[in-house]
């Protein structure tokens, strides 16, 4: 079905209708609907082969694909990013870092960096060379990761080839020191656990949208012609350390993320673009996730990613 299978038609009737070819959806007309109304589409409507542009990612495609095969890219944050990495090195596009081995956090830990705190201070110690405290940081089995000088160096260097970076934030509940107020990677290893020193809060919209600011004009200094995406892993929570149930927990950490992407966004910085990976997959898909309710079932991961290629991959 194409766009031009959508109609929309208003009257002085108190019914405002979106039709398509095979579905209508009526609402009431006599509300004062704004000179922008994007109406919430039907099941039906989202099958259709016109839904993703017209239903999902308006107001966030980019003018025109800007990821060929020569386009150097590079994706991290949280497992989510991972699944994007997997999907362009399959189809031969030219991703930093196909090997893990290579010396640098964010692509050997890349998936452990999944709260705004972290992704910026990965940033800020390669381009700026910010002093960090030994301790803080924790790679995927239990063991502290050192900010290594040699390892710094690689990092900025990766990012410096960087055409296209790909931002994929999870979390905005974070383990923190309370020495040095910042926010540790994941959280903290039982035989490490001090609570003298390692505390536990939920950061806030304005803490993340500061962040993500500060992310943004890290690329303007120093890689101005890099265009960044970022997306909101859909995978929930594993667990939360809050007195509440974790769904809940999952609901709220979520929002606050995706409220400060929207703040991000609002903004209309040049060369930065929102994919809604997150959307898609609560939105969307019927029973989107594998029996542990928490990672997406493989043809939507699949589905996904050709979306992506549709908005962003010219090839």
């Amino acid at each position: 079905m194409s766009d031009e299978d959508f109609s929309f038609q208003t009257t002085r009737d108190p019914a405002f209708s979106i039709k398509s070819e095979d579905d209508v959806q009526t609402f009431n007309g006599s509300w004062y609907r704004g000179e922008s109304t994007n109406f919430i589409p039907s099941k039906k409507m989202l099958r259709a082969d016109s839904a993703f542009r017209r239903f999902i990612i308006k107001g966030y495609e980019p003018p025109a694909a800007f990821i060929d095969k020569s386009t150097v890219v590079t994706a991290f944050g949280s497992c989510f990013a991972q699944n994007i990495s997997k999907w362009l090195i399959k189809n031969d596009y030219n991703v930093l870092g196909k090997k893990l081995s290579l010396n640098s956090h964010i692509i050997r830990f890349g998936e452990g960096l999944v709260n705004t705190y972290a992704i910026l201070e990965q940033l800020e110690w390669a381009f700026e060379n910010k002093s960090l405290q030994e301790g803080l940081w924790f790679g995927e089995n239990k063991e502290i990761v050192l900010p290594d000088e040699e390892v710094r160096l690689e990092t900025k260097k990766l990012l410096m080839k960087t055409e296209t970076l790909i931002i994929t934030v999870g979390l905005s509940e974070v383990w923190f020191d309370k020495v040095s107020g910042r926010a540790f990677w994941r959280s903290i290893p039982a035989d490490n656990f001090d609570s003298e020193r390692h505390g536990f809060r939920l950061t806030t919209v304005e803490e993340n949208r500061d962040n993500l600011e500060k992310i943004v004009k890290l690329r303007d200094a120093y890689m101005p012609d890099c265009k960044i995406i970022f997306t909101l892993s859909p995978i929930p929570l594993m667990a939360t350390f809050r007195d509440i149930n974790c769904i809940s927990a999952n609901t709220v950490s979520k929002s606050i993320l995706r409220i400060a992407l929207d703040d991000l966004m609002s903004q209309k910085h040049d060369k930065v673009y929102y994919f809604p990976s997150y959307e898609l997959i609560k939105e969307v898909y019927p029973d989107p996730f594998v029996d542990d309710n928490r990672h997406p079932k493989k043809e939507y991961i699949d589905d996904i990613m050709q979306l992506f290629a549709r908005a962003y991959c010219s090839e």
